[in-house]
């Protein structure tokens, strides 16, 4: 039985292919299945049953799996302890970013992180909530960029900064007039949200009070800030966006921003990472770095 051969299973067991678990692990498909029926010889059982699609453990494959698990995380682990030893961040790291924070944070950390962890692989996917709690357990993602309280048991959450909510505004709507808006003065059937699947519309409503059957002059759903702000534009209508997206708002639609008068309008933004993660020398470069960041970019009463 070797690392490599559980480092297989246990991708064959994420991904319920072996096709997938062969791409992600960098190995052909036959290589990766030898491999695993090796193992299956020396144990003397079956651990996946290759009839289903997906690819799923069977009764004795779960067992193995669990412990194979565990082996890995104290085998990095040692890995890890000796890498904080000799002074070294150097690995790589596959990084989660929800959409709503990628557009306006990457660009600000993503040059300081390379240049001062040269050793360090960094990789990037934008993802939703949902999608990056799941590929956190199933070990297709190491750490994510999210909104915190957002990811559930088995995901620590790291909070890293306070990201303030705003309203945006129509000239046409009612309530542009007014430099603070009082959330109670909002009417729901002018506000468009974020699709379902972005934490942020759970965000926006749970602080509207509002339940997610109330009706909209407009029924329109898209995952990206920046097309809520154009439809806006062209409408009568408002939407809510985080601070980190105010500077890119242009400077002569900067009066359609406004402030909410609410003492819990916004969010905290926070690394998240499974609970048995062990590179906490990456996560914590990760983190400094990207505190450092808003630091110097953002004005300091905001954080």
């Amino acid at each position: 039985m070797t690392i490599i051969q559980l480092e297989y299973l246990l991708a064959v067991a994420n991904f319920g292919s072996f096709s997938v678990a062969a791409e992600h692990c960098f190995v052909t498909q036959p290589s990766l299945s030898m491999q695993i029926k090796s193992l299956e010889g020396e144990l003397g059982v079956v651990l996946l049953d290759r009839s289903k699609k997906p690819v799923i453990p069977t009764e004795a494959g779960a067992a193995v799996i669990a412990q194979a698990r565990e082996a890995l995380k104290e085998y990095n682990t040692i890995k890890e302890v000796v890498s904080v030893l000799k002074g070294d961040v150097a690995g790589r790291i596959r990084l989660g970013v929800i959409p709503t924070i990628a557009p306006y944070l990457l660009h600000r950390f993503i040059p300081d992180f390379v240049a001062k962890y040269p050793k360090v692989e960094l990789e990037i996917r934008e993802m939703i909530t949902d999608d990056i709690v799941d590929a956190l357990k199933r070990d297709r993602i190491d750490v994510a960029l999210v909104a915190g309280g957002t990811c559930g048991e088995g995901i620590v959450e790291r909070e890293l900064f306070d990201d303030r909510f705003y309203a945006y505004v129509s000239p046409t709507n009612p309530l542009f007039n007014k430099s603070n808006i009082r959330i109670e003065d909002i009417d729901m059937r002018d506000l468009i949200l974020l699709s379902v699947g972005n934490c942020m519309r759970d965000q926006v409503l749970e602080l509207c009070q509002a339940r997610n059957s109330v009706p909209s002059h407009y029924n329109f759903e898209s995952g990206s800030l920046d097309t809520l702000m154009r439809i806006v534009d062209c409408t009568s209508c408002m939407t809510i966006i985080p601070e980190m997206a105010v500077e890119y708002v242009p400077s002569e639609r900067r009066n359609q921003v406004k402030t909410l008068l609410k003492g819990a309008s916004s969010r905290k933004i926070a690394l998240a990472v499974r609970r048995t993660y062990v590179k906490t020398s990456i996560v914590n470069a990760l983190a400094d770095t990207i505190s450092e960041s808003v630091r110097r970019s953002v004005p300091s009463e905001h954080h």
